[in-house]
């Protein structure tokens, strides 16, 4: 392996990542021909084949898997050496990946902002998805921070509660219910009802409060998105269960119901892998969020999590007290 150049472990981590030559070209600014080269040379330095081809799919072998795992550390190795040199220089600079529930796109991009503003050298990636898609990026170890409304269930992790996320009763601004306080949650089973799709963090909470009390609602349509429930609401076709950052920013063609038993309390967490190294960039920007957390929650009338005894074997970082 003495005979590989970094330039060629780049080229094989992207073919290796996407499944695809074309791709790696792509996203390296590279011709096929050109990553092909480099990938047959770095093959026949390592002396076995590092891909095989099934139709018209490509697939990593065992020593390309081996090849694979060793190209994640190193590079993580190698840009946690660029962000520690930056910062003994007294510079902020490097790369910041974060990758955020879809609920939370209605917040995290206003607590970006002062951020990008205090550390302009730095680069901020955030990706935003479902919780499947979560999961799968925090397997394959692709971010530093991950923002969600739940932990998972199967993979080590280190979190930390942050912001209250509660989950209410979401409804077209002239319901008739919209006026009347204290509404018994009976009173529910009389209303169409939108729904998430199974396997939604935000269904299985709601789902889980009405087999407490044996509410049975009528389901009148599934939905993938809050933004597709909000359109269906707005729409008349009935009412849901939503986190209340989905009223962000405030709309009026909505009003929140004043339900027994609701807002169903929840939590946002930051976690990241329990085996993974924090940047410093990285542990920057928590410090940075548990402040603008807070900041956020008064403008806004949310409550923050401030019961640090419930923080779950986050790690004693440079700069960021859990006091």
């Amino acid at each position: 392996m003495k005979q590989a150049t970094l330039h060629q472990l780049k080229v094989f981590e992207a073919a290796a990542r996407h499944n695809s030559f074309t791709r790696a070209a792509e996203e390296l600014f590279l011709t096929q021909p050109t990553v092909s080269m480099q990938i047959k040379q770095l093959t026949q330095t390592v002396g076995l084949p590092l891909f095989e081809q099934v139709g018209k799919r490509l697939f990593l072998t065992e020593a390309g898997k081996e090849l694979f795992a060793t190209c994640r550390q190193i590079f993580n190795i190698i840009a946690q050496f660029e962000i520690t040199v930056a910062d003994l220089k007294g510079l902020k600079q490097g790369q910041l990946r974060l990758a955020a529930i879809t609920t939370a796109k209605y917040f995290v991009p206003r607590l970006l902002g002062r951020f990008c503003q205090l550390y302009p050298g730095i680069e901020i990636s955030l990706q935003v998805t479902n919780h499947e898609g979560i999961l799968e990026r925090m397997m394959n170890n692709m971010d530093d921070l991950y923002i969600m409304s739940q932990i998972p269930e199967n993979i080590d992790v280190k979190y930390q509660p942050f912001l209250d996320n509660p989950l209410v009763v979401f409804a077209p601004v002239n319901h008739p219910l919209a006026k009347e306080k204290n509404i018994p949650i009976e009173r529910l089973t009389n209303q169409p009802f939108i729904m998430r799709e199974p396997g939604s963090g935000t269904r299985r909470a709601v789902q889980k409060l009405f087999d407490q009390h044996g509410i049975k609602v009528k389901v009148k349509l599934e939905l993938g998105s809050n933004e597709a429930i909000k359109e269906a609401i707005a729409g008349g076709l009935g009412i849901s269960v939503l986190s209340r950052h989905a009223l962000m920013p405030n709309s009026s063609e909505f009003t929140i119901l004043d339900v027994q038993h609701f807002p169903i309390q929840r939590s946002w967490y930051m976690v990241y892998v329990s085996d993974k190294q924090l940047s410093i960039v990285a542990r920057t920007y928590y410090e940075y969020l548990l402040d603008e957390a807070r900041k956020f929650a008064e403008k806004h009338g949310f409550s923050t999590v401030t019961q640090f005894e419930n923080i779950h074997d986050i790690d004693e970082m440079p700069g960021i007290s859990s006091e």
